[in-house]
């Protein structure tokens, strides 16, 4: 287990989380689904409130699965649109969080080995006159052409055609270029990318190195690490306060096992029917089915999961799915 001090470990004595809930198998629902692909529903409740939750579980290793992802530049698709966008698919799932005033994604985004989005590395400090910024590394899980799944922090830069990843997250404040000589980066022939991990006579973990993926989506903070639970919000800025950590609201996810399952979690939320999860029973959840790495996306009104077009859990906004600039896609042959 990792026990750097850097690690915002949400794991209290005086406070467990018991997410453990029954998942029913809810194919029969979603039409025809291929032999590597499963969709699970719970409505147990959680915390003694209402709770209602889907997970789609994948085989990263069937070749009749097809894991991909689809972006827009400058506007926002709903996932439905994106349904239709992409010949319909077996699987559209909201992922990125984004800015509303540019309908930008502002976290990294890979296709067909392609970044074709890019972390937002620079977070401005608080008041009117700071020119203070922090500079913390984004969190995103990928699947390589081997169909190996990993969960890491990244530099990314419109100047390179693939990110830099770490597999701790980084202690310190980063600068912005990769060509800052405060930063190692590994060489080829010192790190290689095998069954999830890098492996290396000099890998070091504390250490950048090329992060070749096929497809890859970002978000954060991660909630999962060794199988342990480590949330690391506190290194990302992802939330501010107490209230982003242990308020429940409607979350998307996803991890992988060590068996090779690909997670992908939708939980609903802000309703009378369905709470919603905190952070930490989010990464309960996960856990509990087994997954060794799991990075939180996008949530609240934008978490949306579509099984051969049709709707998971009942999204929260009252205007119904939020268009968003980026999703993950699983196509089947």
């Amino acid at each position: 287990m990792l026990q750097q001090l850097f690690f915002s470990v949400l794991l209290f004595a005086a406070f467990t989380t018991k997410a453990q809930v029954k998942w029913i198998n809810a194919d029969p629902d979603f039409g025809t689904l291929p032999q590597g692909f499963h969709v699970y529903k719970t409505t147990d409740s959680l915390d003694g409130k209402p709770f209602i939750a889907y997970y789609a579980e994948a085989i990263l290793k069937d070749k009749k699965l097809h894991f991909t992802t689809d972006t827009t530049y400058k506007r926002r698709f709903t996932p439905q649109q994106f349904f239709e966008k992409n010949a319909q698919p077996l699987l559209v799932v909201n992922t990125t969080f984004f800015s509303f005033a540019t309908n930008q994604n502002l976290n990294v985004v890979i296709k067909n080995g392609r970044l074709v989005s890019y972390n937002v590395h620079s977070i401005a400090g608080r008041g009117k006159d700071t020119l203070t910024y922090q500079h913390p590394l984004g969190s995103a899980i990928g699947i390589s052409k081997k169909r190996t799944a990993d969960v890491a922090w990244l530099l990314t830069d419109s100047s390179k055609n693939i990110p830099y990843a770490m597999q701790l997250p980084n202690q310190k404040m980063i600068k912005d270029s990769v060509h800052n000589p405060s930063f190692t980066l590994l060489k080829k022939e010192n790190a290689h990318f095998v069954d999830g991990n890098f492996t290396g006579p000099q890998f070091q973990k504390n250490k950048f190195a090329k992060w070749k993926m096929q497809t890859a989506v970002g978000g954060g903070p991660v909630l999962i690490q060794q199988s342990n639970i480590l949330i690391t919000n506190k290194e990302e800025l992802k939330f501010s306060g107490k209230t982003g950590l242990t308020d429940k609201h409607p979350r998307t996810a996803m991890g992988y096992t060590a068996d090779g399952r690909l997670i992908i979690m939708v939980i609903q939320g802000r309703s009378a029917e369905a709470a919603g999860a905190t952070l930490l029973q989010e990464a309960q959840l996960l856990k509990d089915l087994g997954c060794v790495e799991a990075l939180n996306l996008d949530g609240g009104g934008s978490s949306c999961m579509l099984i051969n077009g049709k709707p998971t859990i009942k999204v929260s906004d009252k205007e119904g799915q939020r268009p968003v600039p980026a999703v993950f896609v699983i196509n089947s042959k």
